[in-house]
């Protein structure tokens, strides 16, 4: 489906009412939409003399393009064709922009200086940053892309983006800034990338005139203190950015007081007077419909298809569950999006897939828990899934097991959402995410999941029956974990009875009543241990900062430093074995995660046979960490539960020993694995999977990617 040329035609017309003449008709490609920087250098080289100033505001759906006439009227353009009279105008453009004809979407207007002004500044630079060590393929970078359309659609100032993961360096990035001295810098930083963001902090404070810098992201909510401490100057986002980063525009131009600004901590004097300067934090923002805050501009999914990444988009916010693992106090509860802004929204995203035809057509959708518990759960998921496959979309997303299999609902229930399942899949549905996290039901009562191992075991059978291409998350080691619960651990992980071959001739309410019958499942089972559908093996408990697990690790006395680089407290293991155990595991992981992830990236963008050859792939890695469990558990056996520095020597040595064996047998397996994949690949695929295998090959050693250091550091 090609992009509509309407909005480029509008903008010609537009042009030609500012009293230029375009040296050439509307450019042939619409990414000039995505980028609203460019697009006002289009204008302004297309109207050379012949006016005086534009500017561009706007969301890209409604993008809006100022050019001020040479007698110092302004032709205003809404490139969607909207006539401007149904725009939401922000309050300040009451009397700033008047329009001749509110009822069309393109008029002459009297724009003020004021509002000139506004519309010209803040300048506001939005960056993500990126460790292209440990995550080789880059994600479209969705936080820092629904920030900017909030801002934009301010009206206020320009914005523009930048991405670590598409070819900028972290010195080019310092560069940027520096170049272009932007008045607000929004930096997004996730778990691992501490470093880069004190490193980045160091250098904009480090100016003349800093700008006015907020940070957000997953890590930041957990480390608040330790940068505000670090940094006074900060502000740190404490929950979804859209409604910060709007009234933050605001307050640069003197409309809010700081404290006005929903959702910030940072420095500031108390509030009642006084000279000590303390932490500050304003109130979260109210509760509002989400569906605007998860559509994101587009100018940066051009870059990352041309960097082999994947497109991702969010249909809801937050979770319907409290794991005591997961911190609550940043994401908040369940609320799902509208469907009215898909359709457009998929459109231009087929724009983009158009002129990437080796991009697999698939929509990641990175929700927490996609189908939510509103009565309209089964019909909101059902039509979100039709716009996304008839648009041409397959897509993923992630899901709570309980929305599968519930012991406090009926046999009519789990009928329904078999059918819901199987309809799921018809409609594009590539593959879901369940986070099982467990199947042994001490630690999933400790984990506070809801759910019990035999919930957990009959929701793979249902959907494996049903055909629906599963991926679980499961974590092997926790600080609290018994070596019984370990073992426990291992034997599902094992188990051959969970995966079943699909059941396609047999009706939802047949499948609801198989998967309980021990012959039925022995029948249709494949045979394939259950740790093939796990994302990722000998995954061990972060303890992060503000979870209920970690308040019971500090209460157990086994609490260790904070690690603001992952926004985690250290912890020891209450049985000192399965703490060496779960170390080792780590370093396993860490030592193949780059090359890992890089299977799994490339699993995301191929489709057919090299994706089906690339999952295998990874298969071997599988099989070899799960033996890994295995040894070391057998070698945990071996010690004294009563801890003593030689058996925790002799143990360490035990495990480097076992280790380097299963490595070596890997390096042979993998070789032959990898020589055969490579093909079935393209040339750039190949390529980076080459790169990403010889990094692997020369590896030594057994070192954490992230390492504990402590807010010391």
């Amino acid at each position: 489906m090609e992009h509509p040329p309407e909005p480029l035609t509008r903008l010609v017309t537009a042009v030609r009412l500012a009293g230029a003449s375009p040296a050439a008709g509307p450019p042939d490609h619409s990414e000039l939409l995505l980028d609203p920087l460019g697009l006002r250098s289009w204008v302004e080289r297309q109207c050379a003399g012949e006016v005086k100033r534009v500017r561009v505001a706007g969301a890209l759906d409604r993008r809006l393009v100022f050019i001020e006439r040479t007698e110092g009227r302004w032709v205003v353009a809404d490139l969607s064709g909207q006539p401007h009279g149904s725009r939401a105008w922000p309050a300040w453009t009451r009397d700033t922009v008047v329009l001749d004809e509110p009822a069309s979407w393109l008029s002459l207007a009297d724009v003020d200086e004021p509002g000139v002004e506004r519309l010209s500044r803040p300048g506001v630079l939005l960056a993500a940053l990126y460790h292209p060590e440990t995550f080789p393929l880059p994600r479209f970078p969705l936080g820092i892309s629904t920030v900017a359309r909030a801002a934009r659609e301010t009206l206020l100032g320009t914005v523009s983006l930048a991405d670590m993961q598409l070819g900028l360096t972290f010195d080019g990035l310092a560069a940027r800034i520096e170049a272009d001295r932007p008045d607000v810098l929004g930096v997004s930083a996730t778990f691992g990338q501490y470093d880069l963001l004190v490193q980045l902090l160091e250098s904009v404070y480090a100016q003349d005139d800093p700008p006015l810098v907020i940070v957000g992201g997953s890590l930041t909510a957990r480390v608040e203190r330790v940068l505000l401490d670090r940094f006074p100057s900060l502000l740190v986002a404490r929950a979804s950015g859209e409604p910060t980063i709007s009234a933050l525009l605001a307050h640069w131009h003197g409309d809010r007081t700081l404290d006005e600004v929903p959702g910030l901590g940072y420095m500031g004097a108390p509030r009642g007077g006084g000279l000590a300067v303390g932490r500050r934090r304003t109130a979260k923002p109210v509760t509002r419909d989400v569906t605007a805050d998860v559509v994101p501009e587009l100018d940066l999914l051009p870059t990352t298809f041309t960097h082999h990444g994947v497109a991702q988009l969010e249909t809801s916010r937050g979770c319907t569950s409290y794991c005591s693992f997961c911190p609550r106090d940043h994401k908040g509860s369940w609320a799902g999006a509208g469907t009215g802004q898909l359709p457009w929204l998929l459109g231009e995203l087929t724009a983009v897939f158009d002129r990437y035809p080796q991009v697999s057509r698939t929509v990641y959708l990175v929700d927490e828990e996609f189908l939510g518990r509103g009565s309209d759960a089964t019909g909101r998921a059902l039509e979100l899934a039709s716009l996304l496959h008839q648009a041409g979309f397959g897509w993923e997303s992630s899901c709570r097991v309980d929305q599968v299999v519930d012991p406090d609902r009926g046999l009519g229930w789990h009928v329904e959402r078999a059918e819901m399942w199987r309809a799921l899949v018809a409609r594009g549905l590539r593959r879901m995410l369940f986070g099982v996290e467990s199947g042994v039901d001490s630690i999933l009562g400790r984990f506070a999941k809801n759910t019990t191992g035999e919930q957990n075991l009959l929701a793979v059978r249902t959907l494996s029956a049903l055909g629906v291409s599963t991926r679980f998350t499961y974590i092997t080691f926790d600080p609290l974990m018994t070596l019984d619960e370990l073992k426990a651990t291992h034997a599902f992980q094992g188990r051959t009875d969970l995966l079943l071959t699909p059941q396609p001739d047999l009706s939802p309410a047949e499948v609801v009543h198989g998967v309980r019958d021990v012959q039925f499942v022995a029948t249709a089972g494949t045979g394939q241990p259950f740790y093939q559908a796990i994302s990722y093996l000998l995954v061990s408990m972060e303890c992060l900062i503000g979870a209920a697990y970690t308040r019971r690790v500090q209460h157990a006395g086994l609490a260790g430093v904070v690690t603001p680089s992952m926004g985690r407290v250290e912890a020891r293991y209450a049985d000192w074995r399965i703490g060496a155990a779960a170390g080792w595991a780590q370093r396993w992981v860490d030592r193949h995660f780059a090359l890992d992830y890089t299977f799994k990236s490339l699993e995301k963008v191929l489709d057919g046979d090299p994706r089906c050859l690339v999952r295998e792939a990874r298969g071997v890695l599988k099989d070899a960490s799960y033996a890994v469990l295995g040894e070391l558990i057998t070698e945990v056996d071996t010690q004294p539960l009563c801890h003593d520095p030689a058996a925790e020597a002799v143990l360490g040595a035990r495990i480097w020993q076992r280790v380097e064996k299963r490595l070596a047998l890997l390096r042979g397996v993998l070789a032959t694995t990898v020589h055969d994949l490579l093909l079935a690949l393209d040339r750039e695929h190949a390529e980076l999977l080459t790169a990403e295998y010889r990094r692997w090959s020369a590896a030594s050693g057994w070192m954490l990617i992230n390492a504990a250091d402590s807010c010391a550091s």
